[in-house]
């Protein structure tokens, strides 16, 4: 297997649904939003097994001082061989002249992203809207 990472914002809609719905994730349902929601953000780095999208992380940002880490997602076959630390990575080096890289994460993602660098932020408590499309 040679993963090979790329930046890019170009993909199909079914290289985004394949990947999204592997990790069980519902908006894998709505791929050409997907799509759509790739080419608007600021940076995607991704991960790929040949011309098999395997992983990807993607970042919103003003243009200089806060990032947002808003996916980062490798399909489960690929998981816990490096790939996600190998996106952040990238991810870090683009956006090392910024002041502030910022994620949500679920209580069991913290022991991984603190692996990366990232620390709990004290007394604070993140905060979100979802509404599923229908």
């Amino acid at each position: 297997m040679n993963i090979v990472f790329k930046e890019t914002k170009d993909f199909s809609e079914q290289e985004l649904k394949d990947l999204f719905l592997s990790v069980e994730w519902s908006s894998g349902n709505y791929p050409e939003k997907l799509v759509v929601a790739m080419k608007n953000s600021s940076s995607v780095f991704t991960a790929w097994d040949g011309d098999k999208l395997i992983g990807l992380l993607n970042v919103l940002d003003d243009g200089i001082m806060t990032a947002y880490i808003h996916y980062l997602l490798i399909n489960p076959a690929y998981q816990r061989q490096g790939i996600g630390k190998g996106l952040i990575q990238r991810m870090k080096e683009k956006y090392n002249d910024y002041l502030r890289i910022v994620l949500v994460a679920y209580d069991k993602e913290i022991r991984f992203y603190k692996s990366c660098g990232f620390e709990t932020g004290e007394d604070k408590t993140p905060m979100f809207i979802t509404s599923l499309w229908t």
